[in-house]
């Protein structure tokens, strides 16, 4: 299958083309910076140069390939707390790239986030594939592509928690070292106990590879290899690594602390992917979220 995938260059799409590779696939991946594009090759995929706002170029590079893997999202727009902006660039780049495949039922996984669960009101409970809403912060976007499938594309979306292993270097651990380091303690909101799902790199790359392959039309899938993860226990492990205390944090001192995360640090985001094992046959198998931190690569 010739596979086409956005984010190429990033954390997950790192992962994803080698995965796709070894699977026999052929890869085209889209770069929008030399370094991009150089990073892209490296991976042994094809490069094709372009990004989330060239829609045109993001339809032609659909309707060329046997399948499509949308990983790309505007994080700097998010870090610098345009949400709305990052998500309406999401949106439209799907609505591209599945108007381009409508007819076909050729794939396209899609990529959405499990802290939008309890986010939409789930609490008491981890959140399951079954879960959907009306709309909201990336939830359009997941809706739009969920829809695809009465349209004749084999579509779906992978729910991802914090994904975690020595690919990354952008992401949420990398984020919340590099606050502990300039705060000079790793800290956790209140007692701590609010809980995190993660998921590591190369297991969620086997999903999205699988969810290309044979994943039903208007499918949810969940990418969770660790249910919940206290917070306290993140920062104890990032504060074991960095070799500074570890202590709580005041609701009054959240923003300051940890800066544009601060509206999910006390997400409770339990999370099951119990749905997703077994109509996917699929099974973390690499290490959870506190070993991967305790193995030391995140503080090189």
């Amino acid at each position: 299958m010739r596979v086409f995938i956005t984010g190429a260059s990033g954390h997950v799409g790192s992962a994803v083309i080698p995965e796709l590779l070894q699977a026999g696939h052929e890869v085209v991946g889209l770069a929008r910076s030399d370094s991009a594009a150089a990073a892209v090759a490296d991976l042994g995929a094809e490069v094709r140069r372009g990004d989330l706002d060239d829609l045109e170029g993001l339809a032609d590079a659909a309707r060329d390939a046997d399948g499509v893997i949308h990983l790309a999202f505007k994080h700097d727009a998010m870090t610098a707390g345009d949400l709305a902006s990052a998500a309406a660039a999401d949106l439209a780049a799907l609505d591209a790239l599945g108007n381009a495949l409508t007819g076909t039922d050729k794939p396209l996984v899609g990529t959405s986030g499990t802290a939008m669960i309890p986010m939409m009101g789930v609490t008491g409970r981890p959140g399951t594939e079954s879960d959907a809403f009306d709309g909201g912060y990336r939830i359009d976007a997941e809706n739009a592509l969920v829809g695809l499938a009465k349209h004749g594309v084999r579509s779906s979306v992978v729910r991802l928690p914090l994904v975690h292993s020595d690919l990354d270097d952008h992401g949420f651990v990398p984020a919340l070292i590099g606050f502990a380091r300039e705060n000079g303690f790793s800290g956790y909101p209140g007692a701590g106990d609010n809980r995190w799902p993660a998921v590591h790199t190369r297991d969620a790359a086997r999903l999205y590879r699988l969810a290309l392959e044979g994943a039903p039309a208007g499918t949810r899938l969940h990418a969770v290899g660790d249910e919940g993860v206290p917070f306290r226990e993140i920062a104890e492990a990032i504060g074991r690594g960095a070799g500074i205390p570890t202590r709580t944090v005041k609701p009054e001192d959240t923003a300051e602390v940890f800066r544009f995360l601060s509206a999910f640090v006390s997400v409770d985001n339990p999370t099951s992917a119990a749905i997703t094992r077994e109509l996917m046959d699929w099974k973390p198998e690499l290490p959870g979220l506190i070993e991967d931190i305790d193995a030391g690569h995140y503080f090189g």
